[in-house]
């Protein structure tokens, strides 16, 4: 896996975990029972949004090393997952060899 592969899997994954965690304790306006007029009650009052961005990242590290390991030592492989046989067949080493 190249550089570009490995920064593009991190930004994916940061995004994924990010909005997982983005909606956990959330306060709205309506919880709080200050209702600014104009807004929604939905509308968050308290959001925590920089501390949200530390645990998603500690969070997307770790699933990054496990899913940047299994993709660098070949644990899951793209055949592994071509359950038809609709993939082209696996060289043979007399073909990759020469």
């Amino acid at each position: 896996m190249g550089i570009t592969s490995a920064m593009v899997l991190f930004a994916v994954i940061w995004a994924m975990t990010f909005l997982i965690v983005l909606p956990i304790r959330v306060k709205t306006q309506g919880d709080l029972g200050e209702i600014v007029p104009g807004t929604h009650a939905g509308a968050p009052e308290v959001h925590n949004l920089g501390k949200k961005a530390w645990i998603t990242t500690a969070i997307s590290v770790v699933l990054w090393i496990v899913v940047s390991s299994i993709i660098v030592f070949e644990v899951v492989t793209v055949r592994d997952l071509d359950w038809f046989n609709r993939g082209n067949p696996a060289a043979s080493t007399s073909e990759t060899n020469g």
